[in-house]
């Protein structure tokens, strides 16, 4: 028996001794060989929020000004007009973050200038998220009207569900860019 054990501990010993000397062979081929640079880290790459760089001071200002994360409002931006600044909806919202005229007086903001667009639609969802302690309930406020979604009791119609999705779902990607 113990000849049978000294056996099995030689073989594993002379086992691990082979599988060292091929790794560190295998190590130094490796090395000698051209080295492609290692990808950044997931933070680096999602560090930039995909933001035209026109418009990024804008989505940063109405960041800062409404406290609403900058993924949150560039994913509405993306959702909503597809970052386009002159992108006008059926309803006539308009711009980045497709406001409607009459909310953007009622806010004191030009909607047609990209700058007060974006600024106008953080405060709009600012009131909303206020209002409404939800941010699933907001953004359904932000896209059907908050009469509607009061109504309801939540998002009125699947077009608005699957907003709230696409949104939500894209401000998950985007969480920690700036």
């Amino acid at each position: 028996m113990r000849r049978r054990l000294l056996a099995l501990l030689v073989v594993a010993l002379i086992s691990g001794i082979v599988a060292g000397t091929v790794a560190s062979a295998s190590e130094r081929a490796n090395a000698r060989r051209a080295r492609i640079p290692a990808l950044p880290a997931l933070a680096e790459v999602t560090a930039m929020c995909p933001v035209p760089s026109t418009y990024r001071g804008a989505f940063a200002r109405a960041a800062h000004d409404t406290g609403l994360p900058l993924a949150m409002l560039v994913a509405v931006g993306q959702v909503e007009s597809n970052l386009q600044a002159n992108a006008t909806s059926s309803a006539d919202a308009r711009g980045l973050l497709q406001v409607l005229p009459s909310t953007g007086a009622a806010l004191q903001l030009d909607v047609d200038r990209p700058e007060t667009n974006v600024l106008a639609g953080a405060r709009y969802l600012r009131q909303l998220l206020d209002y409404f302690h939800s941010t699933d309930l907001a953004l359904a406020a932000y896209n059907a009207g908050p009469t509607a979604v009061s109504e309801a009791g939540g998002a009125p119609t699947n077009e608005t569900w699957r907003y709230v999705a696409n949104v939500t779902t894209l401000w998950r990607e985007l969480r920690g860019c700036r």
